[in-house]
């Protein structure tokens, strides 16, 4: 049975929003048709465009939005080690960006591979909004070259490895798998510190 969602704005927009979520999701950007949104909050497919512009833009309002939340989260994250050392604001960066992907993973996928459903002008948009997210991470690994303490030849390449591999966690977590999200964040954090940075001087960090 359909589930009617009601008239009221804001209920309803956000309802159509979840279903276009896990829509997009599980059967890719492309495949979803607007009949099918409609018919998963129950409305006609007209009364849509009371809530979105477009198919399109309904991709793009779910991955900016996405985007949005992480930056501002992170900013906060960080705000909390503000002045500490590099390692340290590492390992927050590390602790946000793994519990945060891990609890949004539909709004993960969605922003990482349906990109190609975005117009060339929505395109740029979220790619400068990725491009923010990234410099975070980079000017972390740029202070601990500069201290001393990293040994990266790229610190720009070893942002793109490191968030490849805290990303793809999210596609092999489960809540109800051998390990906690405590145990995940843990792993990757020892990992990025004990291998893939290597503190100069050949010191691990405790």
């Amino acid at each position: 049975m359909t589930r009617t969602v009601g008239s009221h704005g804001p209920t309803t927009s956000l309802a159509i929003r979840k279903a276009g979520l896990r829509l997009i999701t599980e059967h890719g950007f492309e495949a979803m048709s607007l009949r099918q949104l409609a018919a998963e909050v129950g409305l006609q497919t007209a009364s849509l465009y009371n809530h979105i512009k477009t198919k399109q833009h309904l991709l793009f309002e779910l991955i900016h939005e996405h985007l949005t939340a992480l930056l501002e989260q992170t900013d906060a994250a960080l705000a909390q080690v503000a002045g500490e050392s590099p390692t340290r604001r590492l390992e927050r960066f590390v602790l946000h960006h793994l519990t945060y992907h891990m609890e949004k993973k539909r709004e993960v996928f969605v922003a990482n591979f349906e990109l190609r459903g975005l117009s060339p002008e929505n395109y740029k948009v979220i790619v400068a909004l990725r491009r923010r997210y990234e410099a975070r991470l980079i000017a972390i690994l740029d202070e601990g070259v500069a201290a001393g303490m990293f040994d990266l030849l790229d610190t720009q390449v070893a942002a793109y490895a490191i968030l490849a591999m805290l990303t793809g966690a999210c596609t092999w977590y489960r809540p109800d798998g051998r390990l906690s999200t405590d145990d995940v964040v843990m792993l990757h954090t020892k990992m990025l510190l004990n291998g893939c940075l290597h503190l100069a001087g050949g010191n691990t960090p405790s």
